[in-house]
C-alpha cells in the first residue's frame, strides 16, 4: 500500500529546480579514515552518490580491524531559491530521482504526504524491514508564505540500525535555519551516529533566546501601549500616541494589532507537543539500538556507543528542559495576552465615547440647521402671504385702469361710477386666493 500510494502522490506533485549538494559523514574504529565532506552534488552524479559508487565508494583498503563506527549521508538544498518550493505537492527533484532515492536510501513514503501540513511537524516510525530495520523520521516546518515566497524547511531521515548510518533529505529555504544547522552537525561529527542529533541541532535554533527575546520585547512594547491609552507620564516623548495634543487611535490600535501577531510567534503550545514526539522517537530508538547490541566489540566500539548512550541522555535532559522553557513561556505569553485584552478593550472604550461625543456634536449641529431651516421657511411663507394679498389688486389695477379713470384737461378729476366694480371683484379674489394658499400650507405641513 505504501508503495502504491507513494507513487500516486509523486505523480501528482509539480517539479520545480533547486541547487542540490551533498553531505557525507563516517567515523571508524580508526580515526584516520574518519571524513567529513559536503560539495555540491550534479544530477549526473545523483545514481553514484545513492549507491556509493565512484567518487562516492567507500575506502577499499583499510588497516585491519577498522570498521564503520557511524555515519550520516544527506542530500542537501539548504538554499532553495523558488517562490514555490515549499508549496503543497511540489518538490524539487526530478520525479525518477525523488522515487529512485527514497527507495535507495530507505527514506519513509510517507513524507511525501506531508508537504501541506501546517505548523511545526514531527513524526518517526518503525519500517517493516526485520533483516535491516530502519528508524524513519519526518521534521518539517513549512507552512509560512511572505512577500509571495513560501519560506521554511523539511528533513526526512531514514536510521539503519544495522550499519549505524543515517540517511537522508533536507530542504530549507534562505530564512530558515538549515545552514547553521548543517555548521553545527559538522562540529559534531563524532556523534552522527545517533539519528535524532540533527532534529535537537534544528530545534535549538527554533528555541533559541532569541524567541524568549522576542516575547520581551513584546512586553515592552505593551507596556508603553498601555501608557498611552491611560495617559501616564511615564514614557518619553517619542514614545506617545499624541499628535498636537490629540490621542493617534489608529497609531493604538495598529500597534496593538502588530503586538499581538509578534507575541503568537512560535506558539509555544505546538513545540510543546513536538517535543513530546521528539521522545516518543528517543525512545523507540534507545529499544532497538539497545537490541541490536553485538556480542563482541572492540574497544572502539564500545567507547563509540558510551559517546552515543551519553548523547542519548544528553539530547533527553535538553527535550526535558525545552519542556519546562516552553511551559513558562506559555504562561507568560497568556499573560502578555490577557493584558493586550484589556487594552484592547480599554480602547474601544475610548473609540465609543468619542463616537457618542462626535454624535452629540452632530445632534447639535442638526439642531442649528433645523432652526436655521425653520426660520427660512417662516419667512418664505410671510413673503408668500403679502404676495398672495397684493397680487390680485395690483393685477386689477392695472387691467382696469384705462377705462375706470378718465382725467380730463381740467383741473379736477372725475372718477368712474364703475370704480365699485373693482372692489367688489378685488376683494373676493384676494380672499379666495389667500384661502387656496392657506389651505394648500396646511396640507404639507
Amino acid at each position: 500500500m505504501d508503495e502504491y500510494m507513494f507513487k500516486f502522490f509523486v505523480d501528482e506533485c509539480r517539479v520545480v529546480e533547486e541547487k542540490t549538494s551533498y553531505v557525507e559523514i563516517f567515523n571508524y574504529t580508526d580515526a584516520f579514515y574518519n571524513s567529513v565532506e559536503e560539495h555540491p552534488l550534479p544530477m549526473s552524479e545523483f545514481e553514484n552518490f545513492l549507491n556509493r559508487r565512484g567518487a562516492f565508494e567507500p575506502p577499499q583498503k583499510m588497516r585491519e580491524g577498522t570498521k564503520l563506527l557511524s555515519g550520516i549521508r544527506l542530500i542537501i538544498q539548504k538554499d532553495a531559491q523558488h517562490k514555490d518550493t515549499f508549496m503543497p505537492r511540489i518538490i524539487s527533484l526530478p520525479k525518477d530521482k525523488y522515487m529512485t532515492m527514497a527507495r535507495t536510501l530507505k527514506l519513509p513514503f510517507r513524507a511525501i504526504e506531508s508537504s501541506s501540513v501546517v505548523g511545526p511537524f514531527f513524526w518517526c516510525s518503525y519500517d517493516q524491514d526485520d533483516e535491516d530495520p530502519h528508524l524513519h523520521i519526518v521534521h518539517r516546518k513549512s507552512d509560512v508564505r511572505k512577500k509571495g515566497r513560501t519560506r521554511g524547511w523539511e528533513m526526512i531521515l531514514s536510521y539503519s540500525f544495522r550499519t549505524g548510518i543515517t540517511t537522508g533529505f533536507i530542504k530549507g529555504t534562505p530564512s530558515s535555519d538549515i545552514v547553521q544547522a548543517l555548521k553545527h552537525l559538522r562540529g559534531c561529527y563524532s556523534q552522527v551516529g545517533h539519528p535524532m542529533l540533527l532534529s535537537t541541532i534544528i530545534l535549538s535554533h527554533d528555541l533559541s533566546p532569541a524567541n524568549d527575546e522576542k516575547q520581551r520585547d513584546a512586553r515592552d512594547w505593551l507596556r508603553r501601549l498601555e501608557n498611552a491609552v491611560s495617559m501616564r507620564d511615564e514614557v518619553d516623548t517619542e514614545e506617545q500616541y499624541f499628535q498636537d495634543g490629540i490621542l493617534s487611535v489608529d497609531g493604538l490600535n495598529r500597534d496593538l494589532v502588530e503586538c499581538h501577531s509578534h507575541v503568537m510567534w512560535k506558539r509555544p503550545q505546538a513545540y510543546f507537543m513536538l517535543v513530546r514526539e521528539m521522545e516518543l522517537c528517543m525512545e523507540r530508538f534507545k529499544v532497538s539500538w539497545l537490541d541490536w547490541k553485538k556480542d563482541f566489540l572492540s574497544d572502539e566500539e564500545i567507547a563509540h556507543r558510551k559517546t552515543i548512550d551519553q548523547l542519548h541522555r544528553s539530547i533527553l535532559a535538553r527535550l526535558e528542559f525545552y519542556k519546562v522553557k516552553l511551559k513558562g513561556l506559555e504562561n507568560y505569553i497568556h499573560t502578555t495576552l490577557e493584558r493586550l485584552k484589556v487594552q484592547r478593550e480599554a480602547l474601544y472604550n475610548i473609540i465609543s465615547q468619542r463616537e457618542a461625543r462626535l454624535n452629540l456634536e452632530i445632534a447639535g449641529e442638526q439642531r442649528r440647521i433645523a432652526h436655521a431651516s425653520k426660520r427660512d421657511s417662516t419667512a418664505m411663507k410671510t413673503i408668500s402671504l403679502m404676495g398672495a394679498l397684493f397680487l390680485p389688486g395690483t393685477y386689477l389695477a392695472s387691467v382696469f385702469s384705462m377705462t375706470f379713470f378718465n382725467f380730463q384737461s381740467g383741473a379736477d378729476p372725475v372718477i368712474s361710477n364703475w370704480l365699485w366694480v373693482y372692489f367688489i371683484i378685488t376683494i373676493p379674489l384676494t380672499v379666495i386666493i389667500v384661502g387656496f394658499w392657506l389651505c394648500w400650507q396646511k396640507r404639507n405641513t
